[in-house]
């Protein structure tokens, strides 16, 4: 017989039949759940059963009853009438996008936020398919969040001259991780990476005679980076150096901040500091 486009799967279906070990009983035990009798065809020694209550047999689940019970020397069996033995798949490349229903990704469960080993497709060009990579590997692969933030400063903080002391950052504007912490920045678990660090500040006095001042951003007890404005004829009332730098920092390093200045007398400062996790 001809077909109009595809042969129907159906001529490529064959059917399962099961066989019974008999006695004289009329309660026999399915392989496979049926809906009703109607489900299967039932022979005892060659002679097709009528299905149906009242009739030959009746089924349910994977309960057989049979109206009279078989005895030993019977053959039974039966075959699955609504159970194919084997799946028949569409040929390669036979599906396009007119034989998928419109929501078969559209409209399915939205998600409004992604677990670590959630997966993601993805088309990979060097094998020409697609596959799946959970959201921890595809992140990774493409940088994270510049978090933690830290943005802190100090008004009018008191200078001694001639001395290189640490700066008492007391106004916390921003910590995103409330990793600041008596004037000290330490790294949280887990935010190991590349830092960018500046620090402003503003020195003056009543004199007019700042001739030195430096800003200088220690990590871990030692001079990391620093910055530096100097007037050898020491006239300056005010003198605004900034320093910044970038620096590899693991879990329980520690940023902290100083000043040296070099005037005469009544001598200040505002200041301010910046750190933020870079993106890589």
């Amino acid at each position: 017989m001809a077909y109009i486009g595809n042969t129907p799967a159906e001529n490529y279906a064959s059917f399962l039949t099961e066989t019974f070990t008999v006695s004289a009983t009329t309660n026999y035990t399915l392989s496979h759940a049926v809906t009703n009798e109607n489900d299967i065809r039932l022979v005892i020694n060659g002679v097709v059963q009528q299905p149906g209550s009242g009739k030959a047999y009746t089924a349910s689940g994977t309960t057989l009853t049979l109206t009279s019970a078989t005895v030993s020397g019977d053959v039974m069996y039966a075959v699955y009438l609504g159970r194919a033995l084997q799946t028949v798949n569409p040929p390669a490349a036979s599906v396009g996008n007119s034989q998928t229903a419109p929501t078969i990704i559209t409209g399915q469960t939205a998600e409004t936020s992604i677990a670590t080993d959630d997966t993601i497709l993805i088309h990979d060009t060097s094998a020409s398919a697609l596959k799946k990579m959970t959201r921890a590997n595809f992140v990774s692969g493409i940088g994270g969040t510049n978090t933690p933030i830290i943005y802190v400063k100090n008004n009018a903080a008191s200078l001694s001259n001639n001395t290189t002391q640490k700066l008492t950052m007391n106004n916390e504007i921003i910590d995103t991780a409330s990793a600041f912490a008596s004037s000290k920045f330490t790294v949280p678990s887990g935010q190991n990476g590349k830092y960018y660090i500046n620090l402003e500040v503003e020195t003056f006095e009543t004199a007019d005679t700042i001739n030195t001042v430096k800003g200088l951003i220690y990590k871990n007890g030692s001079v990391y980076a620093q910055g530096q404005q100097i007037d050898a004829a020491s006239n300056h009332a005010a003198m605004r150096p900034s320093v910044d730098c970038i620096v590899s920092l693991v879990a329980t390093d520690y940023i902290e901040f100083y000043i040296y200045v070099n005037g005469t007398d009544d001598l200040a400062a505002n200041t301010s500091a910046t750190i933020f996790k870079l993106i890589e």
